[in-house]
């Protein structure tokens, strides 16, 4: 049995250095009136918005476009039984303005998978919580 002995709760500057960290986290939506779950990587935005780069076509952006969102970033060390997770929630939008897709396409993420016609999606930082364990203590 564990016993957590450095559990913290982080708040939203450290949530956004540490989401700045790492280059995948899962998006969460609803798809068929279920809930979904997809790994994608993205980047974040000035405003601290989620950014996400993808096909026009995909079936992400027509479930997401418009809707309110989860966005979950983690990292965790399995030796030390230590890590941190944050999740981002706002509503996503697909970015229409050519100006604006204009500038992502130069500093926005680049898509892992291969994107054709591509597209932005943004998450807005409505709500940002994060936390942090630092390791457990055994207990036998």
């Amino acid at each position: 049995m564990s016993q957590n002995n450095a559990f913290r709760a982080l708040d939203r500057q450290e949530c956004l250095r540490l989401l700045a960290k790492v280059p995948v986290g899962r998006v969460v939506y609803t798809r068929q009136a279920l809930p979904a779950v997809l790994p994608v990587n993205f980047s974040l935005d000035m405003d601290a918005s989620v950014l996400l780069r993808t096909s026009a076509g995909s079936d992400l952006v027509r479930a997401v476009d418009g809707v309110v969102v989860a966005f979950e970033a983690d990292e965790f060390h399995a030796a030390t039984e230590s890590g941190w997770s944050v999740v981002v929630t706002g509503r996503a939008q697909v970015i229409t303005d050519p100006v604006e897709h204009e500038r992502l396409s130069r500093t926005g993420p680049q898509s892992w998978m291969p994107v054709r016609d591509a597209v932005f999606i943004r998450i807005e930082a409505e709500m940002v919580t994060g936390r942090e364990i630092t390791g457990t203590l055994r207990q036998g």
